[in-house]
């Protein structure tokens, strides 16, 4: 399927609205980006059927490439300082959980909270899943930011984590 490459209203205005619609509350607040690949381990809670994870993650830039022989992607080093995430996971089913946490940025006291949207998702044949976070609260840069952030990652036998992270943060 071959499609227009062309420029919508979207990109036009730096992306403040979709489909034509528009949200001035949002288009007055700071949007704040991030991708990231936190690499760390999970270890068994406190209670049963809790995970603790602990993962951390280099400055980075991604590069993603549409050709003729599809996409390729990666992760390139950046110069910056490191994130560091905390969470606890609690199973809810046999593939499903949730998740509370906190990712801080940098040197300084630059955080979020974050809780699950909904339920996550582990598919235990391949110990790959997928979460969404809605934005509790956020302290430093993030004091009174909402928005999500969306986790892809996979889980090897011996607790390694490496957890790709999608953030798009509305800061005060």
């Amino acid at each position: 399927m071959k499609r227009d490459a062309t420029i919508g209203p979207a990109d036009q205005a730096g992306g403040r609205h979709l489909s034509g619609n528009h949200c001035p509350i949002i288009e007055l607040m700071k949007h704040v980006i991030y991708a990231m690949q936190f690499r760390g381990t999970a270890t068994p809670g406190g209670e049963s059927g809790t995970l603790k994870v602990t993962t951390s993650a280099t400055s980075c830039s991604i590069r993603s490439i549409a050709g003729p022989d599809g996409v390729e992607g990666a992760f390139q080093p950046a110069e910056g300082g490191m994130a560091f995430f905390e969470s606890e996971v609690r199973m809810t089913g046999a593939d499903t959980f949730a998740e509370t946490g906190s990712v801080s940025f940098g040197e300084g006291d630059n955080s979020l909270n974050f809780s699950t949207i909904g339920q996550g998702h582990l598919d235990s044949k391949t110990m790959t899943g997928t979460v969404m976070w809605k934005i509790d609260s956020g302290e430093g840069q993030f004091a009174g930011a909402t928005g999500n952030i969306t986790s892809n990652f996979f889980l090897s036998a011996d607790g390694a984590v490496t957890d790709y992270h999608f953030g798009v943060i509305y800061a005060k």
